[in-house]
């Protein structure tokens, strides 16, 4: 990346180097994350579903950006950045767009889900979403106000990125911890 304020998404351009490895490497994150989540199961703890569908939609939004990768560098051409807006780019460029309002929308619905779910809770799981809700209440105004100034995108993104990946491990780990699975089966029925 050549400036903080680049977005990640630019690594992505065709003609970037490496760009096809980032392409593919989203693409498979987003598969593993789905394959990783359906086999984990939406029922796998007690009124998890909710942020469990929301997760998917973030796997399947990721994996989606790699399909559709972007076709040129809007935060650092300004001319990329005029056609964006004036519509004059291919479709690719806006699936990529819509992909990544979807990602992060996902995961921070299924943040919010699994904070309410673990409410009052004491456990490990809990703590993290509380601590990554405060977080993000303080981290999305500054990173609409990155993407509003195109100033420190790169670094916002980092920060988000970072938070993505303790909310995909928290869930992964809560649902497939086998004490938290074991209380969401109904005790066996006695005669």
């Amino acid at each position: 990346m050549r400036s903080p304020s680049e977005l990640f998404s630019n690594l992505e351009v065709t003609g970037q180097p490496f760009a096809t490895a980032m392409q593919h490497a989203d693409l498979l994150s987003g598969l593993l994350l789905l394959g990783a989540l359906l086999a984990a199961g939406s029922r796998s703890i007690p009124g998890g579903g909710r942020d469990w569908l929301a997760m998917m939609i973030f796997a399947a939004a990721g994996a989606l950006g790699g399909l559709s990768p972007e076709v040129c560098a809007d935060e650092i051409s300004a001319r990329c950045r005029a056609m964006e807006w004036s519509f004059q780019l291919p479709f690719q460029q806006y699936a990529h767009i819509v992909a990544g309002i979807l990602e992060f929308g996902g995961i921070t619905v299924a943040l919010l889900l699994a904070f309410e779910r673990t409410r009052g809770e004491q456990g490990a799981a809990a703590r993290v979403y509380r601590g990554v809700t405060m977080g993000a209440v303080v981290a999305y105004p500054l990173l609409g106000a990155a993407y509003l100034l195109n100033l420190l995108g790169g670094v916002m993104e980092a920060v988000f990125f970072t938070g993505f990946t303790i909310i995909v491990l928290t869930q992964l780990l809560e649902r497939t911890n086998p004490e938290r699975c074991r209380s969401s089966k109904p005790p066996p029925a006695h005669p």
